[in-house]
């Protein structure tokens, strides 16, 4: 049972991204950055991810600044003590829509982002502190960031990721995440 529920996962997860990435990236199902992350979270959870991001041809002028939109595809392993007080494994796949502001009409190297979307765990994340009542679950994102290099093709951001059902399904308690991200721009 656990075989099919998880290629039914990985089928919507897959139709998810085929839909995002086909929406209006500006170079079809070429991503436009990889990304790589680590961090912390609450009760000693560790994590690191990897990632890849499809830009929008979309812009728009308001506020003082420039609005953008991209999409991010990634996989994580998160490490934290389990139930029976050993260290589990955990893997998350994810698939964000991201909205981007930069300020100073779009000139600044910083920005800040934010981005609701799904996400699935391997298994049910299980710790002595929490149970998540589902591996299905929503990814919230916020981070600021910075661009540097000759074309800016480089950045670093700080992230806060929440990773939660909503309420969908009891019990819901979260798990929140601090992450340094670098991206590289193609």
């Amino acid at each position: 049972m656990r075989a099919l529920t998880r290629s039914i996962g990985g089928a919507l997860l897959a139709s998810l991204f085929a839909a995002a990435a086909g929406a209006a990236p500006t170079e079809g199902l070429h991503p436009g950055a990889v990304f790589a992350q680590g961090g912390v979270g609450e009760n000693g959870v560790q994590a690191a991810g990897i990632g890849l991001l499809w830009p929008w041809d979309w812009r728009a002028q308001a506020a003082g600044g420039e609005f953008s939109a991209q999409t991010e595809l990634f996989v994580s392993q998160w490490r934290a003590r389990g139930a029976a007080g050993a260290h589990e494994g955990y893997t998350q796949a994810g698939l964000v829509p991201l909205l981007r502001y930069r300020p100073d009409e779009g000139r600044s190297p910083w920005f800040v982002e934010g981005g609701i979307g799904l996400s699935v765990t391997d298994s049910l994340f299980t710790t002595p502190a929490r149970t998540m009542g589902s591996r299905w679950n929503f990814s919230d994102n916020l981070a600021v960031g910075r661009n540097f290099g000759a074309r800016g093709q480089h950045e670093l951001s700080l992230r806060w990721q929440h990773t939660s059902n909503a309420g969908l399904k009891q019990p819901n308690p979260g798990l929140d995440l601090l992450m340094l991200r670098y991206s590289a721009r193609f």
